[in-house]
């Protein structure tokens, strides 16, 4: 079961990059977030328009930073900009494509496959009720929010369209409200945010096709689509 695991796995080193790279933009900026994670402020940090601009950078490469943080901090930005300040959901939602950076699951799909019919195939010959069968459908809804959020490409190409990705945001949130069900007494934990993953997948995934952008997607570091980036930050 794919859980959170971008906000723990930050290491004082991950940070201090970080705040260089602030610095290198702005030293005032740094500066800033140097005193506030000195205060023990790193939400501040990871929130603030400067660091959002130090990972993007200013319509050039994204920054020299660990993969987590480049994902982590857009997809933040992107829940706040839609009403979503819950951050076990932008841990999550930012996991997905570090995790599945090396999924086998890429050439099925890039071959026409409906990844849901696979994916919902599975879940149902588990056992009815059992953790296997939650976690399973906690995984299923994982992977269809990555396929439609940073490759909608490749899961149009498999189905009719723009409905085809409608189809597995509306999948994923189904697995994880079956998730949330199946876990309620056993995991309660885990099961709460399954359940709160599946009444913001549509933020989830607008946050992931936005972020994706900068990093995947047709020739994102050609000097056109940066330019394109640099002047939708501006507006």
């Amino acid at each position: 079961m794919i859980r959170p695991i971008i906000h723990r796995q930050l290491t004082r080193g991950d940070l201090a990059l970080l705040v260089d790279e602030i610095a290198r933009m702005d030293v005032a900026e740094g500066r800033e977030a140097e005193q506030a994670l000195q205060a023990g402020a790193v939400d501040t940090v990871l929130d603030s328009p400067a660091a959002l601009e130090a990972v993007l950078g200013r319509g050039g490469a994204p920054a020299p930073l660990p993969l987590t943080l480049l994902w982590y901090i857009p997809i933040r930005a992107q829940l706040r900009a839609r009403g979503v300040t819950d951050i076990a959901l932008a841990d999550y939602a930012a996991t997905l494509p570090v995790v599945f950076a090396t999924s086998h699951s890429q050439s099925a799909i890039a071959q026409g496959e409906n990844g849901v019919t696979e994916w919902w195939r599975f879940v149902a010959a588990l056992p009815s009720g059992t953790v296997a069968q939650a976690e399973a459908a906690a995984d299923a809804a994982a992977l269809a929010l990555w396929w439609a959020g940073c490759f909608p490409e490749w899961v149009e190409r498999g189905g009719s369209g723009r409905g085809m990705v409608r189809a597995y945001v509306t999948f994923a949130g189904r697995m994880l409200a079956l998730a949330a069900d199946l876990l309620e007494a056993r995991a309660p934990e885990e099961a709460a945010l399954c359940a709160r993953a599946a009444e913001a997948r549509a933020a989830l995934h607008a946050a992931l096709a936005e972020a994706r952008g900068d990093y995947i997607g047709e020739d994102p570091h050609s000097t056109e689509n940066r330019l394109e980036r640099f002047l939708r930050r501006l507006n």
